[in-house]
Parts: C-alpha cells; sequence; structure tokens
C-alpha cells in the first residue's frame, strides 16, 4: 500500500502580503479572515464490504455498532471468556450478542484465545479475513509490578500478531487499539510487530465517538455499581499493520510452531 502523508494546502481566505503594498494585516485582521478550523473527522478502518474477525471482545458493544451503526455485516466476533463468565462479567452482554446472532452473515464465538486462533475453531481457520481486529489488549491484573506486567502484555501480543498473520486475506491488515501514555507506551507496539513481520501501515487517534452504542469493557469487568472510570473518554491510538513486503505468512506460522522458547522481543 502506498505511503499516507501530509499535503500542505494554502488556506482558503488568505493571499500572499502584497510587496508593494510592503505590509503585513495586523492581528485583528487575520483573525477576520482566518478560515474557521478544520472539522476533527475521525478515521474509520473499516468498509462495509470487509470480512472482518473481532477477538478480544468485552461485551460486543463495538461488535454491535459496527454491525448497526457502520453496516459491516460480515462479522466474526469473539470473545476469550466462556458466554457463562461473560454475563458474568458484563450482563449488558446478553442483549448485544442476542442482536448480533439474529443476523445471518454474524457469528459470535466464546472462549477464543487470541493467540492460539488456528485451535479456535474452522471458521476462524479458513481465514481471509480484511480485518483482524483487537481492541484495548490486555492479559488483566497478573502482577503489581509494572515490568512484569508490561512482560506479560507483550506476550499477548507477540502472541495475537503471530496467530492472526496466516489469516488475513491479500492486502488485509490487523488493527490494533491501545491506550496512550504509561505503561502502555512501554509495550512498544511497532516494534513488536516488526518483530514478526509486520509493519504500520498507519496509525491514528482512536475515536469512541465514531461507534455509537460502544462502551470500553474492563478486563475484570464491569465497576461495582457503575463507578466513574470510563475508557471510552481516555486517549487512545489505534494502529493498522501490514505483513512486510517478501514474508511469507504461513513460514511465520511454521515458525511459531517449531520454536520451543518463549516470545522475545528484539
Amino acid at each position: 500500500m502506498g505511503k499516507f502523508k501530509k499535503v500542505k494546502e494554502k488556506k482558503p481566505g488568505q493571499s500572499p502580503y502584497s510587496k508593494a503594498a510592503g505590509q503585513k494585516p495586523s492581528k485583528e485582521q487575520s483573525r477576520k479572515s482566518a478560515p474557521p478550523p478544520a472539522q476533527n473527522t475521525p478515521t474509520i478502518p473499516f468498509e462495509s464490504s470487509n470480512r472482518i474477525l473481532l477477538v478480544g471482545e468485552g461485551d460486543f458493544s463495538f461488535a454491535h455498532s459496527l454491525l448497526n451503526v457502520h453496516g459491516c455485516t460480515s462479522l466474526l466476533a469473539t470473545c476469550y471468556d466462556s458466554r457463562t463468565g461473560l454475563l458474568e462479567k458484563y450482563p449488558q452482554a446478553a442483549a448485544l450478542t442476542k442482536d448480533l446472532e439474529a443476523e445471518e452473515d454474524v457469528r459470535v464465538l466464546y472462549g477464543v484465545d487470541a493467540t492460539r486462533l488456528d485451535k479456535a475453531g474452522k471458521e476462524i481457520r479458513k481465514g481471509k479475513f480484511d480485518r483482524i481486529v483487537f481492541n484495548f489488549p490486555h492479559v488483566g491484573g497478573l502482577t503489581n509490578d509494572v515490568n512484569r506486567q508490561v512482560r506479560h502484555n507483550q506476550e499477548l501480543l507477540v502472541g495475537f500478531f503471530r496467530s492472526a498473520i496466516p489469516l488475513l486475506a491479500p492486502l488485509g491488515s490487523i488493527v490494533v487499539t491501545i491506550f496512550e501514555g504509561e505503561p502502555y507506551e512501554l509495550w512498544n507496539v511497532r516494534d513488536l510487530a516488526r518483530h514478526v513481520g509486520l509493519k504500520v501501515e498507519r496509525s491514528f487517534k482512536f475515536q469512541a465517538s465514531a461507534y455509537p452504542g460502544y462502551k470500553h469493557a474492563r478486563t475484570l469487568g464491569n465497576i461495582k455499581d457503575g463507578g466513574g472510570w470510563k475508557g471510552e473518554d481516555r486517549g487512545a491510538r489505534t494502529y493498522m499493520f501490514e505483513v512486510k513486503d517478501g514474508v511469507e505468512p504461513q513460514v511465520l506460522h511454521k515458525k511459531r510452531n517449531d520454536e520451543s522458547s518463549d516470545d522475545e522481543d528484539d
């Protein structure tokens, strides 16, 4: 895919300073003539025709928004929890999954490990997904040690990348969204992706408001009595990865099966 680059454009309503006049407009004149600020249009990395695999869904509100707002009807939405475990953590998921399962071309699967997609059943293994999406990956509170927690999440991402690559359609992309700031920046998601044969196609600010009905779901479940923390109000960034030129996905898949050691970061 081609590189994305910004093109500097002349602002409407502005003209070069006249050499004959030899005088710049005053600040007041500049304010009056300046065009209105550009609207912060959200980037939606999906098309209605895309075949999409969602892994690590929380309460399935993101999948629900993709279907009902953005018209993405070819969805395979999965979560790590069993259905029983899902409803214990997110009771609201009952209605959302019911709506999804009522659609002919939408499937909901439970108990799917994002790092072992090759073991997740025939529907996933046949692959050819235009988008494979993991929003806000997190292993949960395995430890209070920041360095160990970072390492656990890095292992999760590397395992996911290696598992997802063979399932991509030609020109398909892996889409990962994580929060900005620490400790998430310590994960070095770009380096992890490069280590397994991916490159960043583009990245952009994630705007939850672009997905009406979506609510961020904590890995550990709903906050008791509602709480005041809302993940959708926190800054986050989406990364779109594509396979590097010359990298054979099936070779990467085989390499993972042959390795006896844990994933290592360069």
